[in-house]
């Protein structure tokens, strides 16, 4: 019989001798989003109610403090960053949150907005003073948002009873409210239908009624006005599920489970996930990252930053803001042979910021290959990870020994499925006809205008990022001699492929109909 390293039990995760809350009890502050000015102060309202049971608590929030100073501009940094992570990670840990016991002086303070509503539950510790158990942050839904004041507090509280129900129920505790009209809805005799329905769920517990002014309960208002912005809903969450079955990548991260290396993976309901810093994101694939990003960017209206760590909250997307971390790696050719017998081109492109660099070489060999990693590793190092397909060169003892002593992984793509490789596949289909223009009159010189099409490829403006990759990479605009032969031949194919792709698109929306009954 084996002993399972890890038990979740009453939420609490029971692992290694020690005893911490479950993602699920914590997840309300885990995922409070990167704030705004506002939002910083209802944070340290939130904090601040705890603040007698966090050592140093105003030293460690001062870079957030700092900022509602009316005399200082709002500018948050890295300080401000480490500090709003280092307050959350406080409050959801001991001696902050405390196991829920019976009988000790229980109390649940809640609060609505019609943003959302939030709820805390507190117990009395040894210390004869009250501790977070869990706490809960919910967004209204589009038909909450249309009720009164009175009837969001009152969903506040029924909402939170059912929450904490295995914990209240049987137990004598006070609700700690601020709404004063609270307890009089509920004695009157001609509720409406939903006042009278969410009145019989409240008779089933033992509780008494305190009103507290707001300012005495901005802990609970931090989150019900700034509740937790689920961005995954069933259907986002069953395309995630099929688009990670589809992408090699993903699937190459779920061979890894179980390994020393990356035990941070996991699959929870056939879903890969990988545990950061507490909270369980989900890993999503690249063909629906820039769709994440997106949602997370419109539903808020966030600045890239701000978008950025709403993001983070709930997703894992490799290396989100990380140049020269993951490079596409691929051969083109063979093309005319030069004088030089040059006969093919190794195209290297970083993920990121689509930074592409181009060398031609004479063959399709692991050797070269290598050869032009080493050129590339003086002067930037190594990247975390080289995506190819399994040609030869990629698939060789050599390469796969330069990786593993680098500390490099790599991640072999199935040949035939440019997908995988879709970056590399795109420079390749603009740069053979580029390259087959500029050497119509002798086919041999064509190795010549490699440098010059790196350099524009490199300037130039990228829809996707909407920066140059120059720019993205350096932080500053390339100064370059301006070819415009060479720039509007680039330019010309650029548009074409685009073309070509909307082509496909509408052939494949004619040929296969979204069902309107789906997602």
């Amino acid at each position: 019989m084996s002993i399972p390293e890890k038990v979740e039990f009453l939420g609490h995760v029971v692992e290694n001798g020690t005893v911490r809350p479950s993602v699920a009890k914590t997840i309300a502050v885990k995922k409070f989003p990167v704030p705004t000015v506002k939002q910083v102060q209802s944070f340290l309202g939130l904090t601040g109610y705890f603040r007698k049971f966090i050592p140093a608590y105003s030293k460690i929030a001062k870079p957030l403090s700092d900022l509602i100073r009316s005399d200082n501009p709002f500018v948050f940094e890295q300080p401000q960053m480490e500090a709003f992570e280092k307050l959350k990670k406080l409050l959801t840990e001991s001696p902050v949150l405390i196991i829920f016991q019976q009988g000790k002086t229980t109390e649940l303070h809640t609060d609505a907005s019609q943003q959302g509503y939030g709820a805390v539950l507190l117990q009395e510790a040894e210390d004869g003073k009250l501790h977070p158990v869990q706490y809960m942050s919910k967004k209204t839904t589009p038909a909450e948002e249309k009720y009164s004041s009175y009837e969001l507090e009152v969903l506040a509280v029924v909402n939170a009873l059912r929450k904490f129900c295995t914990y209240l129920m049987g137990n004598h505790f006070k609700i700690i409210t601020d709404c004063s009209a609270f307890q009089r809805t509920m004695d009157k005799k001609d509720l409406v239908t939903r006042i009278a329905r969410w009145a019989l769920l409240l008779e089933e517990f033992d509780y008494e009624i305190v009103h507290r002014s707001g300012q005495r309960m901005q802990h609970v208002d931090a989150l019900s006005r700034y509740p937790v912005a689920i961005i995954t809903s069933d259907t986002l969450t069953a395309r995630l599920k099929r688009a990670q079955q589809e992408d090699e990548y993903t699937q190459s991260l779920r061979s890894m489970i179980g390994s020393n290396n990356d035990s941070d993976f996991f699959d929870k309901n056939e879903i890969l996930y990988k545990y950061v810093d507490g909270r369980e994101l989900i890993v999503v694939p690249r063909d629906m990252q820039t769709e994440i990003i997106k949602l997370a960017h419109e539903k808020g209206h966030f600045s890239a930053a701000k978008t950025e760590g709403v993001v983070k909250q709930e997703f894992f997307i490799p290396n989100l803001n990380v140049p020269l971390s993951t490079y596409h790696v691929d051969f083109i050719g063979p093309l005319p042979s030069t004088n030089k017998k040059y006969q093919h081109i190794l195209t290297i492109v970083d993920a990121f910021t689509k930074f592409t660099w181009l060398y031609p070489v004479r063959s399709t060999s692991a050797e070269d290959a290598l050869d032009k990693l080493k050129v590339q590793q003086k002067t930037f190092g190594n990247p975390k990870r080289i995506i190819t397909d399994r040609g030869s060169a990629f698939t060789s003892k050599a390469f796969g020994d330069y990786c593993t002593n680098e500390n490099i992984q790599h991640f072999q793509i199935t040949t035939g499925v440019p997908r995988g490789n879709g970056q590399v596949e795109r420079i390749h289909r603009t740069l053979i006809p580029v390259l087959t223009k500029l050497s119509i009159a002798d086919s041999t010189k064509w190795f010549k205008f490699v440098d010059p099409l790196q350099r524009i490829l490199n300037s130039t403006f990228n829809r996707s990022t909407k920066w140059s990759p120059f720019e993205l990479l350096i932080g500053v605009t390339m100064r370059n001699k301006e070819d415009l032969h060479l720039r509007d031949l680039l330019m010309e194919e650029i548009m074409e492929e685009l073309q070509e792709q909307r082509r496909t698109t509408t052939r494949c929306k004619e040929k296969y109909p979204e069902d309107t009954g789906g997602e």
